[in-house]
């Protein structure tokens, strides 16, 4: 009887031991990864916040307003290119009312192009429809699925009917810009 009470005290030491070794090895990998996740979210904060320091009016990249060629220029210049890097000085027709993540502006034939910013990493004020707004980028020919279309009729505020009727594909002029200017 000795040698087993002996045997279970010698056990539930070992055990102890081996339970505070792996304790400590989870607590240490735990705040190891605390750690990283940390940095991890203040570099995202940093870097999401890079343009905090922009002038008023300004989103995204600093972009100057000169040597903006008018909306009304543009098909003349983007005429038989698939892409064209381009600043741009139009009227904001529309913008997405759920984050303000891209915007429209109406070309010289009427139709719209939509502008969406660099890597998702900055935002325009969705109360800027009607504004003069100066945008620098790229332009190019896309193809724009009917899913998306949906998605950004449902953004844009469309009712039920009109995103329903949604059912062919768009291939027109997007734009991607780098930084954008909010005139007035």
């Amino acid at each position: 009887m000795k040698k087993s009470v002996l045997l279970f005290a010698v056990g539930a030491m070992l055990f102890a031991t081996a339970c505070d070794t792996k304790k400590a090895e989870i607590e240490e990998v735990t705040e190891e990864t605390t750690e990283n996740t940390e940095e991890a979210m203040e570099a995202a904060a940093e870097e999401s916040n890079q343009f905090a320091d922009n002038p008023e009016g300004h989103f995204g990249k600093i972009i100057e307003a000169e040597g903006a060629k008018f909306i009304d220029e543009f098909a003349t210049l983007m005429d038989g290119k698939d892409s064209l890097n381009v600043k741009i000085q139009a009227v904001a027709a529309d913008v997405c009312q759920n984050k303000g993540c891209w915007m429209k502006v109406e070309t010289a034939d009427g139709s719209m192009m939509r502008i969406k910013f660099k890597d998702y990493g900055f935002f325009v004020p969705m109360d800027i429809t009607g504004k003069n707004v100066i945008f620098e980028g790229v332009a190019y020919k896309d193809t724009t699925s009917v899913e998306d279309l949906k998605h950004y009729a449902m953004d844009g505020g469309q009712s039920e009917e009109e995103i329903e009727a949604i059912t062919e594909p768009e291939i027109s002029t997007s734009f991607l810009a780098e930084g954008v200017i909010v005139l007035d």
